[in-house]
């Protein structure tokens, strides 16, 4: 049987005494982040090679009997930020390599960190999670609020800062997978937009997030407070912290408002299809950038695959391109202005809303890729996998049998 990987995010309370533990930990850890990419540098110029992570290991033990400093900070934590650098490293070439095949990303060599705002015990023998606290080594026991019960296999721990100063945990864990089994409903399409969150195939409409005008208002209010208090002083760091936290607050809004759509979604239908969207390519269209930013597409469809299978559903991306611009009756391809809220065939007559008519091309799309002899199964982020069951089996799966992983 597979594994499905998951994590538990729970509000910590530490005590102001571990405050000081965990900022004085964060501020070593930045320090030995910025010594290991120095060194990994200065190697690389030496010998013409990359500093591996076990080498990096070995030098962190040698810096601790130089610097007994960073003797105050859990031996697996000092290297998770090998681990850090190392993986840093890898991205840069990964997209080196990527920028080498025609593709447009940024290489981005790896830089110095001003901060660091999170530790990671990659083993549980560096904590040991109670009922309503986490006890973390050379920390101490941290209160938390453990309003869910922890199910799997635990494996890592985390603890994180916001730039609100609110502490969060989160608890990774692996747990078996189970048979897949389909709960039976429609199938529908998804068309995401800006005026309205999105569109269904069946002409149901989903409305964005309710941010009020006061709300809007507020957060400009404290943003320009920001700028007229003094840089480096305490009232300006105060600031900064009061934008921070209602930012957050906005941002709960935001988070709230999706998980109840991709939960109604996921429960209502047994098949989704959703566009592939590319959200970096999207923003740089400055006149629509913060409207797609707010909208968090992203964060949508990543939690529609997360919770579609445990619902008995399969989320299906698609191609979106044509998708506006085509009837959903016949076929016709032709141009339509953003401004033109309802799609007019040219050849057959059709008048549809225009996301509608969008979300119906979309599920066909999903639809004519389904071919019910497929086998196999296709990448999904739904388990924390690259397995699930495939999008071309959506028929068996409504006709009431099960995917077993195998």
């Amino acid at each position: 049987m597979f594994c499905m990987k998951t994590a538990y995010k729970y509000r910590a309370y530490p005590s102001k005494e571990q405050k000081g533990t965990l900022n004085r930990q964060m501020y070593l850890s930045k320090e030995l982040y910025n010594l290991l990419l120095e060194k990994s540098k200065s190697y690389y110029k030496e010998t013409g090679k990359t500093l591996t992570e076990f080498r990096m290991n070995g030098w962190i033990t040698k810096l601790k009997k130089e610097k007994p400093e960073f003797a105050e900070i859990h031996s697996q934590v000092l290297q998770n930020i090998s681990k850090r650098v190392s993986d840093a490293y890898k991205h840069f070439f990964l997209r080196c390599k990527e920028k080498k095949q025609g593709k447009k990303v940024k290489a981005g060599f790896p830089r110095y960190k001003k901060f660091v705002s999170s530790l990671t015990y990659p083993q549980t023998n560096g904590f040991k999670i109670e009922k309503k606290k986490v006890e973390l080594s050379k920390i101490g026991r941290i209160n938390f609020v453990n309003h869910r019960n922890i199910e799997g296999g635990i494996k890592t721990l985390n603890i994180k800062k916001t730039k609100s100063q609110e502490w969060y945990i989160t608890i990774a864990v692996e747990k078996e997978d189970k048979p897949f089994i389909s709960n039976g409903k429609p199938r529908i399409g998804i068309d995401l937009g800006i005026m309205q969150y999105a569109a269904l195939s069946d002409n149901t409409i989903l409305q964005n997030a309710k941010i009020t005008k006061h709300e809007r208002k507020h957060s400009r209010a404290l943003q320009q407070n920001i700028s007229r208090k003094e840089k480096g002083s305490s009232n300006r760091r105060k600031a900064v912290t009061r934008f921070a936290r209602y930012s957050e607050h906005i941002s709960r809004i935001r988070l709230d408002c999706i998980n109840n759509l991709s939960n109604e979604l996921v429960n209502s239908y047994s098949f989704i299809a959703y566009e592939d969207l590319e959200i970096n390519n999207m923003v740089k269209n400055h006149r629509y950038a913060k409207s797609i930013n707010e909208s968090s597409w992203g964060n949508f469809t990543q939690l529609l695959q997360y919770k579609a299978e445990s619902a008995g559903c399969v989320a299906m991306k698609v191609n979106p391109q044509y998708t506006s611009m085509t009837c959903s009756k016949c076929g016709n391809v032709q141009s339509i202005s953003i401004s033109q809220r309802t799609f007019v065939c040219e050849k057959c007559g059709m008048s549809m809303d225009r996301d509608v008519n969008a979300a119906q091309n979309i599920l066909k799309r999903a639809l004519d890729s389904i071919s019910p002899t497929t086998e196999g199964h296709s990448g999904s982020q739904a388990r924390g996998d690259d397995i699930r069951p495939s999008a071309g089996e959506a028929v068996a799966y409504e006709a009431g049998t099960t995917w077993v992983a195998s």
